[in-house]
């Protein structure tokens, strides 16, 4: 079926079943999937769906943009980028008398002071700027999860790493990933608690994971965040 509401058109399929509720589903490719109990009339599964049509529309837009990857970023004003879990733009603002380009956030805007309006340079800017606040926000989270914890990190480094948000070797010495600056600050805390946790266990065993979730209990919604969200933290 075809339903537009709210100037959204969404396909979805009903599927009639023996349960005494109506499930709302979307798949890994954007489809919309309703089951329902059999003899449901569709006013009220089209009445269901647009009680909560903003939220399904969003979500299936994410899956979808998802399944196309990241778009490559413009380096123009108002391209947006993640920062705390949110999207904000750019202003590019040139300075010819400034020592180094560098960006300053404030009032929910990234202030890209630049000598000239060359894309690398921006982008290197923005790169830098969120290396500086990863680094930051790490050393914040592990000094307050500390307390947990009897042994120390004996280093911190920010690396730009394809494949790991962070790790922790065997002479606890910690690395993150830049890009977690852009994750909400909760998901960054998650990787600083599971790297932290290795000063303890190496492995991944039931013991590393039953420390984790001792800590924070919630750890699995962390993990969900970065699963869905990993694609869109570029620069």
């Amino acid at each position: 079926m075809i339903h537009t509401y709210l100037g959204e058109t969404i396909r979805f399929e009903i599927k009639y079943k023996n349960r005494t509720s109506i499930g709302i589903s979307i798949d890994s490719y954007g489809d919309l999937e309703v089951s329902v109990p059999k003899k449901t009339p569709d006013e009220q599964v089209i009445r269901l769906l647009e009680e909560n049509w903003v939220a399904i529309v969003q979500k299936v837009q994410e899956v979808k943009a998802r399944m196309d990857g990241p778009k490559e970023k413009v380096y123009e004003n108002d391209e947006h980028f993640l920062y705390l879990g949110n999207t904000y733009p750019i202003n590019i603002i040139q300075d010819r008398t400034i020592k180094q380009d560098h960006v300053v956030f404030e009032e929910n805007i990234f202030h890209i002071y630049a000598k000239q309006f060359d894309e690398e340079m921006l982008k290197q800017s923005l790169k830098r700027f969120y290396y500086q606040q990863t680094k930051a926000l790490v050393e914040e989270s592990i000094a307050s999860y500390q307390r947990h914890f009897k042994k120390k990190p004996r280093s911190l480094r920010i690396t730009d790493s394809q494949t790991t948000w962070g790790t922790c070797d065997s002479n606890l010495r910690l690395t993150f990933n830049w890009r977690l600056a852009m994750a909400p600050r909760e998901v960054l805390d998650y990787v600083v608690v599971h790297e932290m946790c290795h000063m303890v266990h190496l492995n991944h065993d039931r013991s590393f994971w039953r420390l984790v979730g001792k800590i924070m209990p919630d750890y699995k919604d962390k993990e969900r965040w970065l699963a869905l969200s990993n694609w869109k933290m570029t620069v």
